[in-house]
């Protein structure tokens, strides 16, 4: 299987929203949530005119075919789950169903992450659901656990690998 990945453009807005759909993940037995959801101001905010200043993101092709997308932006003081700063982009995650476990989520998100260090950003954050297996993931690439927000956990990654001065080392359960 071969993984190739090029940037998240313009073009990519309708993929986006198909994208942004699948990485609202809830625990079982829920599966998808309505597609309405992405008319939610709270939900759109993360892909909506994409393309704008500071939006960063990559696509996965797999054997030609885009299988999913890693993402990120800068939104305004307060807005979004995992805020942490103005200098900070919160970071989105999927592939698409057929081609989820089977070793293209980590690379995707390692060319991502390099591509968020090229841009200049320092630390990419996200927050994700305590029972979602891809905490996993987001631990080899990176990803510390800072604190508990809502039902969610705040995840941050630093440029090159640096340890966050006020995060615990271990998660919550541990």
């Amino acid at each position: 299987m071969s993984i190739e990945f090029r940037p998240l453009m313009l073009e990519d807005q309708d993929r986006l929203w198909s994208w942004l759909h699948i990485a609202l993940w809830d625990p079982p037995p829920a599966g998808l949530r309505p597609r309405s959801v992405l008319q939610d101001p709270g939900v759109s905010i993360y892909a909506e005119h994409w393309g704008m200043p500071g939006d960063v993101g990559v696509v996965a092709i797999v054997s030609g075919q885009d299988a999913g997308a890693c993402w990120m932006r800068l939104l305004p003081e307060g807005v979004g789950l995992a805020y942490v700063d103005q200098q900070t982009p919160q970071l989105g995650i999927a592939l698409e169903p057929s081609f989820q476990r089977r070793g293209v989520g980590r690379p995707m998100m390692m060319a991502a992450l390099e591509a968020a260090w090229q841009h200049g950003y320092q630390q990419v954050s996200l927050t994700v659901h305590p029972q979602n297996p891809a905490i996993a993931l987001y631990r080899k690439c990176g990803f510390q656990f800072r604190e508990t927000r809502g039902h969610y956990w705040l995840m941050v990654a630093q440029a090159n690998g640096q340890m966050l001065d006020q995060s615990p080392t271990v998660f919550p359960d541990e």
